[in-house]
């Protein structure tokens, strides 16, 4: 039977986080709670690091793009995720999932590479003091993060624009809470080879290259702080780079428990649980771990909450 006696998928269907209806009202109070300290947590970094003249290094340059990315994120899934879990007909438009799947694409592609670029930031500041300034210089600084975006941006074009080259008939059910690569292409009627070659070759480049920067940068900065004799030295040394270590360990080992898990124990509810942590506890998280270990923040966000208007500064 040819694809022409199949009716074309206008919406889609999402099964959401859970199909029991006892749970919808508890788990929406739940996900809304964490949307909220997602957004507050968030929007509370930015303008911390925008306002405070303590806070106009690179490293809350970085921070600061990181904290817009995590709102971006959890904002293109929280809002259609918390309407579904008060509705019966959980349902999105065609166009609509093709916007989510490339603004979901996005933020998650320009967070593995901010990532990478915070690392990179905090070898040279530890391993390289003297040219800190020089190597990451504000006009460095802007040209990363405006290649990070571009980058993310140009993945989430080419990716969803495979996936939606593909013809969705019949089935129109996705076993997920928004809109992902895998569930989508699930669906597919017609061959779902190039896409998901695409798919699989950029989340592999993404993740394996953020990585090795990841792992180089820190293994110098170690090897340097280890060769520091005083004790007070290598405790400040290890202070700027812990909260981004730690960030980075959350991140990197949610994405990794979800793409080496064997085959045999892998299935999309694996899938979602994993995605609940990395598109809205772990940006939920990020400005927790910032802020607590931080003291700089945490003098900054003291300030400002004594005398608002003191902190301020023309940006």
């Amino acid at each position: 039977m040819g694809p022409e006696n199949f009716s074309r998928v206008t919406e889609f269907i999402l099964t959401g986080v859970s199909d029991h209806p006892e749970l919808q009202i508890p788990l929406f109070l739940v996900f809304l709670l964490i949307y909220g300290l997602t957004v507050s947590g968030n929007l509370g970094i930015i303008i911390l690091t925008s306002v405070d003249p303590r806070l106009q290094t690179p490293m809350y340059f970085f921070l600061r793009h990181l904290a817009i990315i995590n709102l971006g994120n959890s904002t293109v899934i929280a809002p259609k995720m918390l309407i579904n879990f008060l509705v019966k007909k959980k349902t999105t438009s065609y166009y609509e999932c093709a916007t989510q799947l490339g603004g979901f694409l996005l933020f998650i592609v320009s967070e593995i590479i901010m990532l990478a670029v915070m690392a990179y930031d905090r070898y040279v500041a530890i391993c390289n003091p003297l040219l800190y300034m020089v190597v990451v210089s504000r006009k460095i600084c802007l040209l990363l993060v405006s290649l990070t975006y571009l980058y993310g941006f140009s993945t989430a074009v080419v990716v969803s624009s495979c996936v939606f080259s593909v013809s969705y008939c019949s089935s129109n059910v996705i076993n997920h809470f928004y809109c992902d690569n895998v569930p989508l292409l699930a669906l597919s009627c017609s061959d779902t080879y190039l896409p998901q070659t695409v798919v699989f070759i950029s989340a592999a480049t993404n993740l394996f290259s953020s990585m090795i920067t990841v792992l180089v940068s820190y293994f110098n900065i170690v090897l340097s702080i280890l060769r520091i004799r005083s004790a007070e030295g290598r405790k400040k040394a290890f202070s700027t780079c812990g909260s981004h270590m730690m960030a980075v360990t959350v991140f990197y080992g949610t994405l990794l428990f979800m793409y080496l898990q064997p085959k045999t124990n892998h299935s999309l509810d694996t899938d979602k649980m994993a995605s609940v942590f990395y598109t809205l506890v772990i940006p939920m998280l990020n400005p927790m771990i910032y802020s607590l270990r931080n003291k700089d923040v945490k003098d900054a966000l003291k300030k400002f909450m004594a005398n608002p208007g003191s902190s301020c500064k023309p940006m």
